[in-house]
């Protein structure tokens, strides 16, 4: 038997038996070869796009792939490098330090980089300012040719200094039937590959695609666990809708309560209360109990009671917050009820935001320091010193008047005539505004 040693990611080396990759995960073993092979993300690899272009034409240049896993970002990434002619150094941000990337750099101007070096870095977003920083003079000058890949948005999480010097790509989820053209080409290499023919019913395939959530790698390993598991019949390993059930449960969630998954659905799940679409708004907030992310489902729709919904209803806020204590009192899945409930109330309640608008003009104003001394008559003190123009508090007390109020100076005076709120145009809000023009004489307002 023979064995191969090799370089692997980081600073490690493996030992590998040469020719055994029964280990190995089905998605690593039917990895695509060429472009042509990739399922999914014909936006750069459609014949005749840019992308697809630039890669064929031999000249590759320094780029950054951002998208979630399972996309093919590695997929492509080495289908480039093994294209190049270049001499390849593979590290991922997980595992590599300063002394790693040093050790890629010592190549430059060595016969072992006559022919140029491709760094392929995966997980770039692990890597310390420092460490990124260090590939800057190298890949300015042409000396190396870096293709990195991240799960994270690169606008955050790559610095700006490496991010000028590189072309982002984005990856896209899968669709389903992207997956399933996926599954269907492993199913005809396990079947030319193994002693046994591996089938599987039509329906199983589109479960486990549709299960997938995008990830094709998900739908692999998946698949890989059934095949393990079929029982031989007639001649045959058969994989049934019931044995991919059984391996896919809980598999389509794609989320990161840290990462950008988990911003667009929060984000999704409020804008769908403020576009007042009930339907959206639940389909996020499932989205989020399947995760377990009750906070993150509790925050959101208590801000968007307030937020949105606000002035015009503003009994909305105790009744929601009532929701949200039940929901915490109980736990999950019980929880789904009244938050269920608040869902669709806030959804189907009139909206207004001029509260909202109101405080952050208020807060715009602080910030600016447009402020000035509180007005004599509002101060919390009774007696005055002698350089006061004007002797007494002359503080006067709206409930001594009729219909309790009476006209006076509350804000300072360098902003007295500021209007930070105006009356939305919904029922409540436009009740209070007639209310206050006949006290006030402004029935014309």
């Amino acid at each position: 038997m023979r064995y191969t040693i090799e370089k692997c990611w980081g600073n490690c080396t493996s030992v590998r038996e040469e020719g055994n990759t029964m280990n190995e995960p089905l998605a690593q073993r039917l990895r695509p070869k060429t472009l042509a092979d990739v399922c999914g993300q014909q936006h750069l690899l459609a014949p005749g796009r840019v992308f697809r272009r630039t890669i064929e034409s031999g000249r590759i240049p320094n780029m950054i792939f951002y998208g979630p896993s399972g996309t093919g970002k590695t997929t492509v990434a080495r289908i480039i490098a093994e294209n190049s002619g270049m001499t390849l150094h593979k590290l991922n941000g997980t595992s590599c330090g300063a002394g790693d990337i040093k050790a890629v750099l010592k190549d430059i101007g060595t016969l072992a980089g006559a022919g140029g070096i491709l760094l392929y870095l995966d997980e770039i977003q692990y890597l310390n300012k420092k460490q990124q920083q260090s590939l800057l003079e190298c890949i300015e000058d042409g000396s190396v040719t870096l293709i990195a890949s991240t799960t994270e948005n690169p606008y955050f999480y790559i610095y700006n200094a490496l991010l000028s010097r590189c072309t982002v790509f984005e990856f896209k989820s899968l669709s389903a039937a992207d997956v399933e053209r996926g599954v269907h080409n492993a199913l005809k290499k396990l079947s030319e590959g193994e002693s046994t023919k591996v089938c599987m019913d039509e329906d199983a395939c589109a479960y486990l695609a549709e299960s997938a959530g995008g990830d094709l790698r998900k739908a692999l390993g998946c698949l890989d666990f059934a095949v393990t598991a079929a029982p031989i019949e007639d001649g045959e390993k058969h994989i049934t809708l019931e044995m991919i059930q059984q391996v896919t449960r809980r598999t389509a969630m794609r989320y990161d309560r840290e990462g950008d998954d988990h911003y667009d659905i929060v984000s999704a799940y409020q804008k769908s209360m403020r576009g007042s679409d009930p339907d959206a708004a639940l389909h996020y907030l499932a989205r989020l109990l399947e995760a377990g992310d009750l906070p993150s489902a509790c925050r959101r729709l208590m801000v968007c009671a307030c937020e949105d919904v606000g002035l015009a209803y503003p009994q909305i806020i105790p009744i929601v917050k009532a929701a949200i204590d039940a929901a915490n009192m109980v736990g999950l899945p019980e929880a789904r009820l009244p938050l269920a409930d608040a869902v669709i109330l806030v959804a189907t309640s009139p909206k207004s935001n001029s509260a909202h608008d109101a405080i952050n003009a208020a807060i715009a104003d602080v910030q600016a320091g447009r402020t000035g001394p509180i007005p004599r008559q509002l101060q919390n003190k009774h007696c005055d010193g002698e350089d006061a123009l004007v002797k007494g508090q002359n503080y006067k007390y709206a409930h001594d008047y009729d219909h309790h109020w009476v006209e006076q100076q509350y804000l300072p005076d360098a902003i007295k005539d500021v209007k930070y709120y105006t009356f939305g145009d919904n029922k409540n809000e436009q009740a209070a505004r007639a209310y206050w023009a006949k006290i006030k004489g402004e029935e014309n307002v």
